[in-house]
């Protein structure tokens, strides 16, 4: 509750003083008032530079942005595609592993470890054989360009 004497003002008995009322204190800021005059003009200029990039999209001719995304799918396809030809190999390539492993008397688990410690081998560059020609140096060197990511997967 505020007081009486707190609004009150003594002004001094000196006739050219002027009477200069007390300073506001300023108000807090609402969380709902938005952002900021800075905040504002940021997001401005990041609005108006997607929308540089979606005119600079638009002005071009509908069938040259048709002709980019129909390669876009294409390649998206593509990639989709050898991803499915890569794990239907592998999983083709463990279970002759397993049904080998199996009548040799060797467990899955000494697989899986055999498996783990000839990846990290290619990972260390400790083997580098081509197994007989079915691996095509541009296959070792895709590896090699990957191997930070591949030694994560790895581990």
């Amino acid at each position: 509750m505020t007081q009486l004497s707190d609004k009150l003002q003594i002004v001094p008995a000196n006739a050219e003083a002027a009477f200069i009322p007390p300073p506001e204190p300023p108000k807090a800021r609402p969380e709902s008032a938005g952002p900021t005059l800075e905040e504002a003009i940021a997001r401005n200029e990041a609005l108006t530079e997607k929308i540089e990039a979606l005119d600079a999209v638009l002005a071009r001719p509908l069938n040259e942005i048709l002709a980019d995304r129909e390669k876009a799918e294409e390649a998206a396809l593509a990639w989709d595609r050898f991803g499915a030809m890569w794990m239907l190999s592998q999983r083709a390539m463990r279970r002759v592993a397993l049904d080998l492993a199996a009548q040799l008397g060797v467990s899955e688990e000494e697989v899986v470890a055999r498996a783990m410690a000839n990846a990290n081998a290619v990972l260390n560059g400790a083997d580098e054989v081509d197994l007989g020609g079915t691996i095509a140096p541009a296959q070792m060197q895709h590896i090699a360009r990957h191997r930070s990511f591949l030694r994560k997967q790895f581990k």
